[in-house]
């Protein structure tokens, strides 16, 4: 299968799952009771929520190789504390299929990134 699509596939879901997430951080009770429940303060609510929004964006619009690497090393952090979250509170091994989930989507999305970023880079430019 082409690098492309499995790339442009995993980060659009990341993206959305991330979109999604952070957006409902604003919006829904859940998640305040979740971070309530796993000790968290809610400032730290407010502050993944804007990081999950923008990290969505990095991922999807051109940016610097730099300021992607970033984008998934933060989001890497952030599904592997999750997982971590949730173990250490009891939570049901279900609450920790969708970090790993999407860290999964993540490492693909990464992998791929690097496949795609290299064969882009190494293409002949085209004048105009």
């Amino acid at each position: 299968m082409n690098t492309k699509y499995v790339y442009w596939g995993s980060t659009i879901l990341v993206a959305l799952f991330m979109l999604g997430s952070g957006s409902m951080y604003f919006v829904a009770e859940g998640p305040a009771a979740t971070f309530e429940r796993l000790g968290f303060p809610d400032y730290l609510r407010v502050q993944l929520g804007v990081a999950k929004i923008l990290g969505a964006v990095a991922l999807v619009v051109p940016l610097p190789r730099a300021l992607k690497e970033w984008t998934y090393a933060g989001f890497t952090i952030s599904f592997v504390s999750a997982g971590i979250a949730h173990a250490a509170v009891g939570d049901p091994l279900t609450a920790m299929i969708p970090p790993v989930v999407a860290l999964g989507l993540l490492l693909t999305s990464y992998a791929t990134y690097r496949q795609y970023a290299l064969a882009r880079s190494s293409e002949p430019s085209r004048a105009a």
